[in-house]
């Protein structure tokens, strides 16, 4: 379904397009591969004065792309910036390779924050970087395979897969009741949470 249909007049302003593509590689690992562009839907004054920026021309325009194994470990990454506001903008394109040998599986934001904070890294290739574990996690399946007595990663997680829902009532009803403590931590059986109470 659609958004409604606006009932004000409005004038278009900025356009952020984010991509995100995966690749399975020949040798086993996974490319995931980020693109960012921000553009100007009308003509505006550059902000030092210099002229005027078209609408569409590039602002920023920047790719990421990340090798990772089915473990979703970082082995390689490859960063770029096509289009960008400032002349500083590409010094923090070094600092992107202290996320090889990180995992998007666990710690994945706070490994972003702790080697690409502030002015070492970028904010829009941090952006980028959050949501690729998404786009990891939607890819490489097997990374979250689970033994039979215990849930996928992704139920509990979200409205849509709460354990007494009716998409795992469905699709593993043998989870159905199951439970994540304080939204953390792996998910508890019915009978391990009795016993928790007590």
């Amino acid at each position: 379904m659609p958004l409604s249909q606006p009932t004000i007049a409005r004038t278009p302003q900025h356009i952020r397009q984010v991509n995100y593509r995966s690749f399975e590689r020949e040798d086993g690992l996974w490319d995931i591969e980020a693109e960012l562009l921000d553009t100007k839907a009308i003509d505006l004054p550059r902000p030092n004065g210099e002229g005027i920026r078209k609408a569409g021309d590039p602002i920023h325009h920047m790719l990421i792309r990340v090798t990772v194994n089915t473990k979703l470990v970082v082995q390689a990454i490859e960063a770029t910036m096509q289009a960008h506001p400032v002349q500083g903008c590409p010094a923090a394109l070094d600092a992107m390779q202290r996320m090889v040998g990180c995992s998007m599986a666990r710690g994945w934001r706070k490994a972003i924050e702790t080697n690409l904070a502030g002015i070492t890294g970028c904010t829009h290739m941090r952006e980028l970087l959050n949501n690729m574990a998404t786009a990891t996690f939607q890819s490489i399946v097997s990374a979250f395979s689970t033994t039979p007595d215990q849930p996928p990663a992704y139920l509990g997680r979200c409205t849509g897969w709460s354990f007494n829902g009716p998409a795992v009532m469905q699709y593993y009803p043998q989870f159905a009741g199951w439970h994540i403590p304080d939204g953390k931590g792996p998910a508890l059986a019915p009978q391990a949470i009795a016993s928790t109470e007590k």
